[in-house]
């Protein structure tokens, strides 16, 4: 979501990726990531006031219109199949959780989209089609 509410290198591909498919469904945490996230790029001034106050406003903005799922017992027991075969960090493994658990276990043809690498792979391994299919190197 970062990309899409602040200026980055990855911001145009994530933005394309929004206007092919204006559905977004995010992890219950998402909205907590986000903000945290905001609020460290203020303390490194990769944001100004005027830029926070933007990407806060915009991080609403996706709210009204995101699918949210929600913590449930269902997904904390699902965190913890996943985590023995995916080494990642739990809020890594909750949105993995969240996910499929969205697409009740079906996630042929579903897209996951995500920069991180580690968690491309593991979401690519639960065979999710992992967007964008390409990343550009750091």
């Amino acid at each position: 979501m970062i990309p899409l509410l602040a200026e980055e290198a990855t911001s145009e591909a994530m933005n394309s990726l929004l206007r092919e498919d204006r559905e977004i469904v995010v992890w219950w945490g998402t909205w907590a990531e986000c903000t945290v996230a905001i609020s460290r790029f203020v303390r490194i001034n990769t944001l100004n006031e005027n830029d926070e106050a933007t990407a806060r406003f915009m991080l609403g903005l996706f709210a009204i219109g995101w699918t949210e799922v929600k913590p449930t017992n269902d997904i904390r027991s699902l965190t913890e199949i996943l985590s023995r075969d995916h080494p990642r960090k739990t809020a890594d493994l909750l949105q993995l959780a969240a996910a499929l658990r969205w697409c009740e276990g079906d996630s042929l043809n579903k897209g996951f989209v995500c920069l991180d690498k580690q968690l491309r792979r593991a979401a690519e391994s639960e065979g999710f089609d992992v967007l964008p299919e390409t990343l550009e190197p750091a």
